[in-house]
């Protein structure tokens, strides 16, 4: 009698055993990553690789797991009554109830799943070859249960609609961004987190948004004298620079500084030689509602650096070129030819002098706030779409949390505004 009490407590045990590595495995295979599991998989990591073929057969994998992990519940569960009501009569199943809910909610359940979360990557390589075997053995039951699911909701009008995974996918890694960026605060770190950032938003930015307006494009007058042309083109910073003739909205070219050059080098600087659609490349038009990544793959396909933008109507807006596409990765590129702009400046109030020019999404990605930016790309832009008018000198207005002030107009562009953001504690409520 002492042996088969003695055998009875050794089987619950291994069963308890069994229900922490079912639990355990359900953790640690839904909570490894699948992204490291891929990179060392193609390393050649043979573990990896059979936790990437689990995790692609999720409903199995989850279905073979609760099988087993009920499995061996319920068998544990019912030799622990079984015993008790042996040793102790009728009230052996109160005490088999309590015993066997503790047992298994600390060392089926917590135990076991705590471990895994803290070491997802770890566990999931070390259980992978054992619930394999078991998800092959288990298939036929799995799948029928899963059918009779599916059945059962259909009967009440559920559909079991898979997301799409290059959506999820990009979600998730968006998500992974943004929670790294908020658990560090070295400064390298997050420059290299707003990067990322900014590529997977490449495809949802129009060049509209980061365009330099037409007027402040530097153009060049096709009809002036070839003396004055030269010297003006010589003395801009700029490389390239559209060429109109008489009207500004009617641009034949778009005059390169090198050929320039060569063409004044080819006349041995005699202007009256001086031919200019020597220096000219054709101006190449594109419409404002192109995305950012459709403009760099067609900057590196056509192998350019330059593009004129233009509205619905055809008329003139602005130009782009490649480095305004890479500043919105990498962040401000200047070189010793730049006019230099400072365009936030920080006071001891805790306000920021801001130029009215600056954009939505550069002062978002500086200052980590969440302006949006859907309906106007600059800081002037969201106060007259706002504010729906003009407004004056001295004039303030509160949007999304913010306070903003002009302080200084030019005719009816505003150029400089003082920003005051929400108190941090504030700042996730009022983006919200």
């Amino acid at each position: 009698m002492e042996m088969q009490i003695w055998g009875t407590v050794l089987a619950i045990f291994i069963l308890l055993c069994l229900s922490g590595f079912f639990s355990g495995s359900e953790t640690a295979l839904t909570a490894s990553s699948k992204a490291r599991m891929h990179a060392m998989s193609r390393k050649g990591h043979k573990r990896a690789g059979i936790v990437r073929n689990l995790q692609e057969q999720k409903e199995r994998l989850i279905g073979a797991i609760l099988l087993g992990n009920n499995l061996v519940n319920i068998l544990a569960s019912a030799l622990a009554t079984s015993l008790l009501i042996t040793i102790f009569g009728d009230t052996g199943v109160v005490y088999a109830t309590l015993i066997m809910t503790l047992l298994v909610l600390v060392f089926a359940e917590v135990l076991p799943k705590t471990y895994a979360i803290n070491n997802a990557d770890r566990m999931s390589l070390a259980v992978s070859p054992f619930l394999r075997p078991l998800l092959f053995l288990l298939a036929p039951i799995t799948d029928t249960v899963t059918r009779i699911v599916e059945g059962v909701l259909h009967i009440f009008g559920v559909k079991l609609e898979h997301e799409e995974e290059d959506e999820d996918a990009h979600i998730e890694l968006r998500g992974a961004i943004d929670l790294q960026r908020q658990s560090t605060e070295e400064v390298e770190k997050a420059e290299a987190h707003a990067m990322l950032r900014s590529i997977l938003d490449l495809a949802d930015v129009d060049v509209a948004d980061i365009m330099v307006h037409r007027r402040n494009v530097m153009m060049v007058d096709a009809g002036q004298e070839m003396a004055s042309l030269v010297e003006e083109v010589l003395s801009s910073p700029y490389t390239r620079l559209p060429v109109w003739k008489d009207k500004s909205d009617n641009i034949i070219g778009v005059l390169h500084t090198k050929m320039l050059l060569r063409e004044l080098n080819r006349c041995e600087g005699d202007l009256k030689e001086f031919n200019l659609e020597n220096c000219m490349f054709e101006p190449w038009f594109i419409p404002e509602s192109t995305t950012l990544f459709d403009q760099l793959q067609e900057f590196r396909r056509r192998r350019e650096h330059f593009a004129l933008m233009v509205d619905e109507y055809g008329s003139f807006v602005g130009v782009v070129t490649l480095e305004d596409i890479l500043e919105e990765i990498v962040g401000e590129i200047t070189d010793e030819h730049d006019i230099a702009a400072i365009q936030t400046r920080y006071q001891p109030d805790g306000s920021y002098l801001i130029d009215g020019k600056a954009t939505i999404r550069d002062l978002n990605r500086q200052f980590d706030w969440e302006l949006p930016d859907e309906d106007y790309a600059t800081l002037a832009g969201l106060i007259l779409h706002e504010s729906q008018s003009i407004p004056k000198i001295g004039q303030t207005f509160s949007f999304f949390g913010f306070r903003f002030e002009v302080l200084r107009r030019q005719r009816n562009q505003i150029t400089l505004v003082r920003v005051i953001p929400p108190p941090p504690e504030d700042e996730e409520s009022a983006a919200s």
